[in-house]
């Protein structure tokens, strides 16, 4: 199998200790190149975990959807850009990315707007004071993120195939809840499986708790990869 699929699987290492995250690492291999580190483990030491794995040639998205003044952002990027991570994300608020992009400049760090929450359905965006439906919603912020010069974008693979079309080829578009068939959908309300997700347009997916909580968690990202390489010859890349 080429290199494609392993570049584009990020491994969610939401797990509560480095022990954990350690092990999921040891586990995986040289199977997987690329591992995402959120709150979770970040609180409990897990950015200095992520410096580590850049250092250790692997790829680290560090998701900690940020959001606050311009200013605060500004200087928070300036210091995650030092820290050879690929990936970071921001809730997809104009001023917000903006800020991000100019402080990012120079950097090899890929800005990714999150766009709607993957566990957020039709009700969940009313009764958090939103007029827009999740589709909408989506759309519009995904247009504010290539404006404002972002690397990429976050949202559902349900909702890749609309926003390859508004970011064009070249931002990346990032899908979490993604579940092979038959696994459990946890509290993901919008989810497809991993062919479904290459096939609509995504170029990274976001995978933890089917390769994490596998008792096989090589041969489970194994499978996966298998899957998105075989997405992509299908769909003629």
């Amino acid at each position: 199998m080429g290199s494609y699929a392993r570049d584009q699987l990020i491994v969610g290492l939401d797990v509560p200790t480095l022990t954990e995250a350690e092990n999921v690492v040891s586990a995986l291999g040289d199977t997987i190149s690329f591992y995402k580190i959120g709150y979770q483990l970040v609180f409990a030491g897990g950015l200095d975990f992520a410096r580590e794995l850049s250092a250790a040639g692997k790829k680290v998205f560090l998701d900690m959807k940020l959001l606050d003044i311009d200013n605060t952002v500004a200087k928070g990027v300036e210091n995650i850009a030092r820290m050879g991570v690929s990936m970071l994300t921001l809730h997809a608020y104009p001023k917000a990315m903006r800020a991000a992009v100019e402080a990012a400049e120079g950097s090899n760090l890929c800005l990714l707007g999150v766009t709607v929450l993957t566990s957020m359905d039709e009700q969940d965006m009313k009764d958090a004071g939103y007029e827009h439906d999740p589709h909408t919603l989506v759309m519009r912020r995904a247009r504010q993120a290539a404006q404002a010069g972002m690397g990429g974008v976050v949202c559902s693979a349900a909702e890749a195939s609309s926003v390859r079309d508004i970011v064009g080829p070249e931002m990346a578009v990032v899908t979490p809840g993604i579940r092979p068939a038959g696994t459990a959908r946890g509290d993901q309300k919008r989810v497809v499986t991993p062919a479904d997700a290459i096939l609509a347009g995504a170029s990274h997916l976001v995978v933890a708790r089917p390769i994490v909580g596998a008792d096989d968690k090589r041969g489970a990202a194994q499978a996966i990869l298998d899957e998105m390489q075989q997405a992509k010859m299908q769909s003629g890349g």
